[in-house]
């Protein structure tokens, strides 16, 4: 047993570490002077979320760009509350900077920037991946960003992505998204866990081999989605709008495909607020992996499997005095990568203070979510899906 130990450690230390190597090589690109050339169209679906619409909305009227190069399509799936009714209340609650005038599209002006809200049209078993071909194939312009109704969008966004794509020229980009987070150990814990994807995200593309991305700021070519049949394929799946669409791409051309490393770009979204919630979460997330097209990242995913494995056996199983091994190793391996990850997004003292308790408690989560979306459905949205 001891070597098969020593054997899956080694090479997840050889992971971790070739992923920090990898995100040094990522150079920060805070470019922002040129002029705005990019025309985007915004894509946000969005089911319910009354309560996170008015810090999303007033994010978007603070974005610094040219109004005639932007629109925002924000899609209904469904929403049983008054998340439609909340949108146009902000709007009208600002006399001022709204042009109340509606054309036959039926869009809005916040501060000039186009507001459209739109249906859902439910085709495939995913209902996001449907808000976002339903507001693709009405978009008006070639550059598609999507991000979640539960961000907030900092203000120099869209002038950081023009910048990087007129100096870059690429199909695809993918950027970084942050948590905001109480002090409390449900939230810390979610912090731990997004930061280590964050980090992954970054890393893989600073060694060639990008192989994570997340839609809550994710920007691509309309004409390359249409070229590559949008998510014909993979509709069949409930999640995966952003990871299947990226694999796409990267197949296509993975040197169109890139990771802008910027501060302005960050966008920013919340923790869950609930234990059910979260395993909710992130048994969607993993659910999909079974799904993904690359050996490589299934490798890894059952290379961190592993490890996650076997730091439960000695804490649990293991009589000797060595048990505490593997899971000392393991959060100094991980530090690896945590410390420039938690750097870039400026995350300090009430990380290390739960570091621990949560790394110790990470990996008889990692089992459990992995097991969950192995046997059991999951609920997003009110809606239960099966793997």
């Amino acid at each position: 047993m001891i070597w098969v130990l020593i054997f899956i450690f080694t090479f997840y230390a050889i992971l971790i570490i070739s992923l920090t190597i990898g995100f040094k090589k990522v150079d920060e690109f805070n470019e922002i002077s040129k002029n705005n050339s990019t025309s985007f169209s915004v894509v946000i679906p969005f089911r319910n979320e009354a309560k996170n619409l008015p810090n999303l909305l007033a994010s978007i009227s603070k974005i610094n760009y040219s109004n005639k190069l932007l629109e925002f399509i924000l899609v209904d799936d469904a929403s049983s509350d008054n998340s439609v009714e909340i949108i146009n209340n902000f709007l009208s609650a600002i006399p001022n900077k709204i042009s109340k005038h509606k054309n036959k599209s039926n869009t809005l002006c916040l501060d000039g920037k186009n507001i459209r809200i739109i249906k859902n049209k439910r085709i495939s078993n995913s209902p996001k991946k449907d808000a976002i071909t339903t507001a693709i194939s009405i978009a008006k312009n070639n550059w598609i960003l999507t991000t979640d109704a539960d961000c907030i969008l900092p203000i120099n966004w869209l002038k950081s992505l023009d910048n990087f794509i007129q100096d870059k020229k690429p199909n695809m980009i993918v950027a970084p998204v942050n948590y905001k987070v109480e002090n409390n150990f449900l939230a810390q814990f979610q912090l731990l866990d997004f930061m280590s994807m964050q980090g992954c995200t970054i890393g893989g593309f600073g060694v060639d081999f990008p192989f994570l991305c997340n839609g809550a700021n994710f920007a691509y070519s309309k004409e390359e989605f249409l070229n590559l049949n949008g998510f014909e394929g993979n509709n069949t799946i409930a999640s995966g709008d952003d990871i299947f669409l990226f694999e796409k791409f990267i197949i296509k051309d993975k040197k169109s495909v890139h990771y802008l490393k910027s501060k302005e770009a960050i966008v920013t979204t919340l923790p869950v607020k609930s234990w059910s919630d979260l395993i909710n979460q992130r048994t969607r997330w993993a659910a999909k992996t079974s799904n993904f097209s690359s050996l490589k990242v299934k490798l890894i995913g059952l290379l961190v499997l592993a490890t996650n494995f076997f730091v439960i056996y000695f804490l649990c199983v293991e009589s000797k005095e060595l048990f505490w091994l593997p899971f000392v190793i393991k959060i100094i391996v991980d530090l690896f990568l945590f410390l420039p990850t938690i750097k870039f997004f400026d995350h300090k003292f009430s990380f290390y203070k739960w570091y621990i308790f949560a790394s110790l408690f990470y990996p008889f989560f990692n089992i459990l979510i992995i097991c969950n979306s192995l046997f059991f459905k999951y609920n997003w949205k009110g809606r239960y899906f099966k793997k």
